[in-house]
């Protein structure tokens, strides 16, 4: 795998040089809430720039349906992206029309350009190979060379991550070395103990890597929505909380084949509504009662959670604890969150909603070994898939 340090020896000074960001970033009506995906970008663009490349990076934006569509506009991010790198970004309104060729045709030497959300063109995630790879090549036509910096969609068989590596002289971007080279510390050898924390809403999103990880590690901490239906395969009543039913008998596998390295919660904040608003009472995690939904773990959990944590030599987290987006169900996330960070080892935020939880409340993100930009990505990396953005670099 070439490097964005092999690109710069070969000399960038006034070549075109196409960087795949992953600038998918949360709006709100418009409005950047969290710039973290832009600012993980910035060291390979500064790089670039101050070397006189001229840089057409290119992203998607959520899941529009293959055609312009206002609300995922990455106009607020060229925005975002010139107010921190403190010059201007010109920005194409669209990907590869007349008004992308004349935004690319007209940058000088340390110029950046971004391009239109990627998505509104049907070519980027065509499962069609030759749709995908006409898209491709429209976008090889503006650049001289291709760099990956997108881990968040390196597991993505898209245009602008497979089909546009294969066109260009391709080279990985700093933040995708940075991300692989930690995660397969966490494959490899790892220091111990070695301790996962997963959360989130759905076992099924994390079966995979439960799977891939769990005759490897020492404790497996299971939180969030998807405790519930751990806590029913073990026979509890989970009231009116998030549960998988079809997932019961997995979860009892799991549980069967665990022994005690699998550590769920023992009491519950539970509430009669999802609302910040709502009534709320914690209670144990085998006493949740009808007609209350689970939305945090409790007290005794995070105290139970941070001592398995403790002296930990490495620690991978993925998915919140609760519903940390509303006041009264974040204590539990923030309480996990500040003992992963209080860990003597590697500490690894798996990206996602778990990164988007540490900035949210307000946490010191140097407190972290590593915070990774992408979350399906680093799953999928760590249940051993074979990931095509870097299969493409790699080749």
């Amino acid at each position: 795998m070439r490097t964005l340090d092999d690109l710069l020896a070969e000399g960038v000074a006034g070549r075109r040089v196409l960087v795949r960001a992953d600038l998918n970033v949360p709006l709100d009506n418009g409005s950047i809430t969290d710039d973290g995906r832009i600012r993980a970008v910035l060291p390979t663009i500064t790089t670039l720039r101050d070397a006189g490349a001229r840089v057409i990076v290119m992203s998607h934006l959520g899941r529009p349906k293959g055609a312009p569509d206002p609300a995922f506009s990455l106009r607020p991010v060229a925005d975002r992206l010139g107010e921190l790198l403190g010059a201007p970004v010109a920005f194409a309104t669209d990907t590869v029309g007349e008004q992308a060729r004349q935004t690319a045709a007209g940058l000088a030497d340390g110029g950046v350009a971004l391009l239109e959300n990627l998505r509104f063109n049907p070519g980027e995630t065509s499962r069609d190979d030759a749709e995908r790879g006409g898209f491709a090549a429209a976008l090889a036509a503006f650049g001289d060379a291709y760099v990956d910096d997108a881990f968040g969609a390196v597991h993505r068989r898209h245009a602008s991550v497979y089909d546009l590596a294969r066109l260009l002289p391709r080279y990985a971007g700093g933040l995708v070395l940075a991300e692989v080279e930690v995660l397969r510390r966490l494959t490899g050898n790892p220091d111990r103990p070695y301790a996962v924390v997963l959360g989130g809403s759905k076992v099924s999103d994390k079966l995979g890597v439960i799977d891939a990880l769990l005759p490897k590690v020492d404790r497996m901490i299971i939180g969030g929505g998807m405790c519930f239906t751990f806590l029913a395969a073990q026979g509890h009543g989970v009231g009116d909380s998030l549960l998988e039913a079809d997932q019961v008998d997995t979860c009892r596998r799991l549980l069967d084949a665990a022994g005690d390295k699998l550590v769920l919660p023992t009491d519950i904040v539970v509430a009669d509504d999802f609302s910040a608003d709502a009534k709320t009472q914690v209670v144990a995690a085998d006493a949740i009662p009808d007609g209350w939904k689970g939305l945090d773990i409790g007290p005794d959990s995070v105290f139970r959670f941070a001592a398995e944590l403790a002296g930990a030599g490495t620690v991978f987290w993925n998915g919140p604890m609760g519903v940390f987006e509303l006041a009264p169900f974040a204590v539990g996330t923030r309480g996990v969150a500040q003992a992963v960070a209080g860990c003597p080892g590697l500490t690894v935020v798996g990206g996602g909603d778990s990164a988007a939880a540490v900035r949210t409340l307000g946490l010191d993100e140097s407190a972290f070994t590593h915070i990774s930009t992408g979350g399906g990505a680093s799953l999928e990396y760590l249940e051993g898939e074979t990931l095509p953005g870097l299969a493409a670099l790699e080749d």
